[in-house]
């Protein structure tokens, strides 16, 4: 199974920062074990919403800005707090600014709000690695096509 956890990128600035929205819905699968009756989105997939955005943003600004074609794997969560549950119905909004970048790697700060709401808020560092794979670079860009369809770049 693969979770896409950003459901459309609404704001793009290569080497700076990103945000993206994800609208929880009730079917989605984990709700079925997470919990029944009190379905809450897992903190877990949380991370992973912002990741997927910080990661792919420090991809885009690397290619952009060091001329490299990598792949950006989250190697350490650091700082992470969760102030406030996430239910089904929430529209998430996800933040990444860039802290640090390098040919090996780079750090983002992240947050997860609901409205002035923080949810979940601190830094993932990802390490550079390369590979390449025709078929996923091309799903990957259709992917990131779609979620900036209609953002100012």
């Amino acid at each position: 199974m693969r979770f896409l956890l950003i459901d459309k990128i609404t704001r793009w600035q290569i080497g700076e920062c990103a945000e993206a929205k994800k609208n929880i819905a009730l079917s989605e699968d984990f709700f079925d074990d997470h919990f029944p009756r009190k379905p809450i989105m897992p903190g877990v997939l949380i991370i992973e919403g912002m990741a997927q955005l910080a990661g792919i943003l420090l991809e885009e600004s690397a290619k952009a800005m060091q001329n490299l074609k990598i792949k950006a794997l989250m190697s350490i969560v650091d700082k992470m707090k969760f102030r406030i549950p996430a239910y089904p119905g929430d529209t998430l909004i996800y933040r990444a600014d860039i802290l640090q970048i390098n040919e090996l790697g780079g750090k983002t700060a992240v947050r997860a709000c609901r409205g002035d709401e923080v949810l979940a808020e601190g830094t993932l560092t990802f390490s550079f690695h390369e590979f390449s794979d025709p078929q996923l670079d091309e799903q990957r860009e259709r992917t990131l096509a779609f979620w900036l369809t209609g953002v100012n770049l």
